[in-house]
């Protein structure tokens, strides 16, 4: 069953949707706050996850971010990622206020860029009692070195300078200056393009995932606070609650999981998708089954009664 929702965050309106088991009659629930990749919306594969968990038994919380998709917020697009952990964690009160949920038994889930944003919401979050994440990704790490870290720092340097142009100019009356998830050249740059490029390409801009909230362009100011930003830095923080991390055996953003596991405390797992790319969990039956299995083992053995 699925339920439309709204929660504050930082004053802000969020909307969400709940999901809870069909055969779901009295007693407390266990429950998922599941957080969506870099432009993203909760319809999109965190829906594809939170349907299957709460067939498991679970109830799942998604939920646009603070200034995207349908959720309150201006500048429309702005990625903060402080905001992002803020918005998991106001996502975790809403559910303990729920008659249906136990307060005692909250996970979380996040997916590419909330692959990093809910392992930082719960190094602090005590009220998130298993952290698990799908095709991870530290959008801090993106910012500073590209991915596969081989960006020259020049570009860097020469994003923060433009931030901080845009920051004057909004200062001055300016609109805020969008940068586009996905170029308007992508067609053309899809013949040279990476991979996981082409995939990003391919759902967010075909059938196979599109939707009219989703990849609207960032606001190109965020990349001040991204680059300040460490999904993993305090990652042993998360113990002694759980951790399983699920990668794509042939994702680009792989690295990232295998490090932030090497980094943190027990108990911690990391599963690997056989055949699987980063977007390939995003949605792909054969790969989303699996990881599936994995979090509702994980869950159903941490969020137990």
């Amino acid at each position: 069953m699925k339920t439309s929702v709204t929660f504050p965050s930082n004053d802000l309106a969020l909307a969400g949707i709940l999901f809870t088991p069909d055969d779901h009659i009295d007693g407390r629930l266990p429950a998922l706050v599941i957080s969506h990749p870099g432009g993203g919306v909760k319809e999109q594969s965190p829906s594809v996850y939170a349907e299957r968990l709460a067939h498991a038994g679970f109830a799942a919380l998604v939920f646009d971010a603070a200034y995207q998709g349908e959720s309150e917020g201006e500048p429309r697009g702005m990625e903060n990622p402080f905001q992002r952990a803020e918005d998991i964690k106001s996502a975790v009160s809403y559910l303990t206020t729920h008659n249906d949920i136990d307060p005692d038994r909250i996970g979380a889930l996040g997916i590419c860029a909330s692959g990093g944003y809910v392992p930082y919401a719960a190094q602090t979050e005590h009220r998130i009692k298993g952290v698990a994440t799908v095709s991870a990704v530290d959008m801090g790490s993106v910012v500073r070195e590209g991915l596969g870290r081989t960006q020259d720092p020049a570009i860097l340097k020469a994003l923060l300078d433009q931030a901080g142009a845009a920051r004057t100019a909004e200062a001055r009356g300016a609109a805020p200056e969008l940068g586009a998830w996905i170029p308007d050249n992508a067609e053309e740059l899809l013949k040279t393009a990476t991979r996981q490029f082409r995939e990003t390409f391919e759902f967010y801009c075909t059938p196979r995932g599109y939707h009219p909230c989703a990849v609207q362009g960032w606001v190109l100011r965020s990349v001040d606070q991204l680059a300040q930003y460490d999904s993993y830095a305090m990652i042993e923080l998360i113990s002694p609650r759980p951790l399983l991390m699920i990668a794509g055996s042939e994702a680009e953003s792989a690295y990232f999981s295998r490090e932030a596991i090497a980094q943190a405390a027990e108990p911690k797992e990391l599963v690997v998708i056989d055949g699987a790319t980063h977007i390939d969990l995003y949605d792909k039956d054969e790969y989303v089954t699996p990881a599936v299995a994995e979090l509702a083992e994980f869950f159903g053995k941490h969020l137990a009664g």
